[in-house]
């Protein structure tokens, strides 16, 4: 058995396009499927829609959620109640076909582990976002422990052991992308072409507060390195403020020269207290990350279920 595992929110034009694009290509595939909606508290019609589509369908579950909780965590949660051999989960908003499925699949019966999909162009999208997306990349890369594959998003096939160890990491602000290929095992990639969005709006506007956290949490989740960074630059900056002390000293003592006060004293007074805040800032992030696992709530709580098994 396949499952397929879809998050989303306010996906109601996009839905009954998916159940029937999965149909059709079951059809072609000699595998069984089931489809879980994790609904993440959705405000329009998407939750009496799934529930008519499965009156005709058991196949087609779905879990709703308490309160909106977020991409990864409705991901996690369509894991922990999927019955698979293999699960494939990916985003809801048709951008990423559902054709290439009898590929992932072929993969996986090759042997992978797991089964990436990559974006060799993304139609319909900002050039400066993808601008932004490239170094953003690049940027987790040169301070991450891990390798993280670029414009490889959350469309992915894993296997029923990856899903197990991956289900074993107690996060409470997982970074998906980053977490499946930390696991290891054996991984292949699978190219494409993404389209773009059939209908809605993007729920990771290009200056939204999502984008920013997923690459703080890229960085932060594989990394010790921004820590060292903050420890280097304030070495640096210390240096540099005895070495200049020094001058005045020599220059008052030696050559009674009165150095001019305000301009000088302002821009290091300024610039001292720019990289104190920015240091505290990524020891706080840390620090946050920390708090948060600490306390122990859970990564989500589902509300209603429709289609399980008691």
């Amino acid at each position: 058995m396949i499952s397929i595992i879809f998050s989303f929110k306010n996906e109601e034009k996009n839905i009954p396009i998916l159940v029937e694009k999965i149909k059709k290509i079951f059809d072609q595939i000699n595998h069984d499927f089931e489809i879980i909606f994790v609904n993440d508290r959705s405000t329009d019609s998407s939750l009496e829609l799934l529930t008519e589509i499965n009156k005709k369908d058991p196949r087609v579950k779905v879990l709703t959620t308490s309160r909106c909780f977020g991409n990864s965590p409705c991901v996690i949660a369509g894991m922990n109640y999927a019955k698979g051999d293999a699960i494939i989960y990916m985003d809801s908003d048709l951008q990423d076909p559902p054709e290439l499925i009898p590929q992932l699949v072929q993969k996986w019966e090759e042997g992978n582990e797991i089964v990436h999909t990559r974006r060799t162009k993304r139609h319909g999208e900002n050039p400066i976002k993808m601008w932004i997306t490239r170094r953003a990349y690049n940027i987790i890369n040169l301070f991450s422990d891990i390798e993280l594959p670029e414009n490889v998003g959350d469309y992915k096939l894993l296997s029923k052991r990856a899903v197990k160890e991956l289900l074993k990491i107690d996060e409470k602000e997982p970074y998906m992308r980053g977490l499946v290929t930390w696991i290891g095992f054996r991984q292949a990639t699978i190219l494409y072409e993404r389209n773009a969005r059939h209908s809605g709006k993007s729920q990771y506007p290009l200056f939204g507060r999502g984008p920013f956290y997923a690459f703080i949490a890229g960085i932060t989740s594989f990394s010790n390195a921004p820590l060292y960074f903050a420890l280097f630059f304030g070495f640096i900056v210390s240096l540099f403020s005895i070495v200049f002390l020094g001058y005045i000293l020599v220059s008052r003592i030696f050559f009674s020269m009165h150095l001019p006060g305000w301009p000088a004293l302002m821009a290091t007074v300024l610039f001292t207290g720019g990289v104190i805040l920015f240091t505290i800032g990524i020891i706080g992030v840390y620090v946050g990350k920390i708090a948060v696992n600490l306390k122990k709530r859970p990564l989500y709580i589902i509300d209603t279920k429709l289609g399980f098994d008691e």
